[in-house]
């Protein structure tokens, strides 16, 4: 049998089921530039970057073009760099060109682009407009005048995340992106989930940034901050500071944070634990008394958002337990209730929507919130960098008692299918070893969008859904409202992938989120702890702390709710 292959630069490659000419040419080595191409949306073909030259002369925006068996294609001519330069030149006219204040400083597309090709000048009048900040969200930034109209975000919260906040408005060169009636973005459907402002080659969309305020409670002596590590984080950073994609970075977050001027520094995954047992309590409760199922997840609070927003019918299905930064921010208020200075608690998550999360009435308290900041790890890496620590240079350090112990189980929540898995450890009837190696074979693990698995409780078999990217949850659940699937139990989350690809992670490719999933899974196999109940500060925590307490600290009633 044959094999297809068409030439690049006088190169043969193989042809081997690659849906455009782009994909043939990043396979042969050769990085084209694109602003408006993303594998997992639809091909757009607006910036024209991407352009290349066949045989006879004729011009292919690579991205749209499928491949053929026998092409002769150039990617380097002359006259492509003149195009490519020309492209970037007319964007750059139209641009605010306050790189160093900007929040995408070092990290923007256009800026990459205009020092590969060696823009030193541009030719055209600059016809930026004034900085228009819509800053009424308290997840994202939208700044339109440093829009180049991709369309990167309309797609992406169109397609992947069926919220549609943002689309073109108006023709010609009055075109912009802009939300319904040009209305603020906090006024529209928007969820939080962040996922525009990740897919944003420019700084038109970036995320939202509280590091100012946080520095000011570092500095005061009369408070006392506290800082919980969602489990996501800890393989979000370490590309973005020196070290590997992937890597289980904790221990030297810790010692940063301490650094930084951090009073006491914990792990997120202890909420984990606490919401496995709770939410595991819930489902079997509900199964025992033949209540309604399926039971939803409530960590993710984009996904909670959208029910709110989208299925008000459902929120009696949503589980009644806060999410694991919640639930430990309630504990953290409750244990240092006695302080003689002000407690500050600070979650460090790879989430913007936790940032509404946190503002949310449910989550405050007289008034107070139970977080007082949530900081991503965007601005972690930001804050680091700021204070000057080298961080592939310090030596990683524990977090603090009496918080010091975790689970494997919690820490696999910061990926799709993660909770679930901690689930079903929680409720299998055979705690063997054996048995607890075959639950990653089930069909719980991996990073597609929708998958199923079903596990034998007391002889009832119940069938369980995970889904990530809300777009695949929305098409689940429309299956169930028509009768064509049944589930007992659905895990969701907002971010495609899980929270190792939220938005407020550093952004990075396929191949950086198998890694960052195979860290957390590499974390949770050097566990001692492999379930939540085997916690022994959790068990503390419910013979003390929580006595009496539970539903209080560790269980919510949203809007909507019965």
């Amino acid at each position: 049998m044959s094999t297809e292959f068409m030439m690049i630069d006088n190169m043969p490659v193989e042809i081997a089921g690659e849906q455009n000419i782009l994909a043939v040419i990043r396979k042969a080595g050769i990085e084209l530039p694109t602003f408006c191409y993303y594998s997992e949306l639809s091909v757009y073909g607006a910036c024209r970057m991407c352009v290349v030259e066949d045989k006879s002369g004729e011009i292919h925006a690579s991205c749209s073009t499928p491949p053929q068996a026998g092409m002769e294609i150039r990617t380097n001519t002359p006259r492509l760099r003149k195009y490519r330069k020309m492209i970037l030149e007319l964007l750059l006219a139209n641009h605010c060109r306050d790189c160093t204040t900007c929040e995408k400083n070092g990290k923007c597309k256009l800026q990459e682009l205009a020092q590969r090709f060696g823009i030193k000048q541009v030719r055209f009048s600059n016809t930026a407009g004034d900085p228009e900040l819509d800053t009424s969200s308290l997840a994202i930034v939208r700044d339109k005048s440093k829009c180049i109209l991709c369309g990167d975000c309309v797609r992406m919260c169109e397609e992947v995340q069926n919220i549609g906040a943002i689309d073109f408005a108006h023709r010609g060169s009055k075109m912009t992106i802009s939300t319904a009636f040009d209305e603020p973005i906090a006024a529209t459907k928007c969820i939080g989930c962040g996922q525009c402002a990740a897919v944003c080659p420019t700084g038109a969309i970036v995320v939202k940034n509280d590091t100012a305020k946080l520095w000011k409670d570092l500095s005061d002596r009369n408070a006392k901050v506290v800082v919980q590590i969602a489990p996501a984080v800890r393989v979000g950073v370490g590309a973005e500071l020196g070290l590997a994609e992937g890597d289980n970075v904790m221990g030297k977050i810790v010692a940063a944070l301490r650094r930084l001027g951090f009073d006491e520094v914990f792990d997120t995954t202890t909420g984990a634990d606490l919401t496995v047992l709770e939410e595991a309590g819930e489902f079997l409760g509900k199964v025992q008394k033949g209540e309604k199922l399926p039971l939803f997840t409530s960590c993710c609070p984009a996904w909670v958002k959208y029910a709110e927003l989208n299925h008000p019918e459902l929120m009696e299905n949503i589980s009644t337990c806060r999410s694991p930064m919640q639930m430990f921010g309630a504990v953290l208020k409750e244990h240092y209730s006695h302080s003689n200075r002000r407690v500050v608690v600070v979650a460090i998550m790879p989430c913007t929507a936790k940032k509404q999360e946190a503002a949310r009435d449910e989550f405050k308290e007289a008034g107070v919130p139970y977080v007082d900041y949530v900081i991503t790890t965007q601005e972690l890496v930001q804050m680091i960098r700021e204070a000057g620590i080298v961080f592939s240079e310090i030596e990683p350090e524990a977090v603090d008692m009496p918080f010091g112990a975790t689970s494997g189980a919690g820490v696999i929540f910061g990926v799709t299918g993660g909770v679930t898995e901690a689930v079903i450890r929680r409720i299998s009837d055979d705690k063997s070893v054996p048995a607890l190696r075959a639950i990653p074979f089930s069909g719980v693990r991996g990073l597609q969008g929708v998958k199923e698995t079903s596990l034998d409780y007391h002889g009832r078999e119940v069938k369980i859904a995970i889904v990530s990217g809300i777009k695949n949850a929305e098409n689940l659940i429309k299956k169930m409202q028509r009768g064509e699937k049944y589930y007992d139990f659905v895990e969701v989350m907002a971010c495609p992938g899980g929270c190792i690809c939220g938005a407020g992670q550093p952004v990075t490719d396929s191949e950086g989120k198998k890694r960052r999933s195979a860290g957390l899974y590499e974390t949770d196999r050097m566990s001692t702890i492999k379930r939540s109940e085997e916690n022994p500060v959790i068990m503390a925590l419910y013979g003390g702390l929580l006595k009496g307490k539970v539903h209080k600290l560790l269980h919510v009633h949203y809007h909507g709710k019965a």
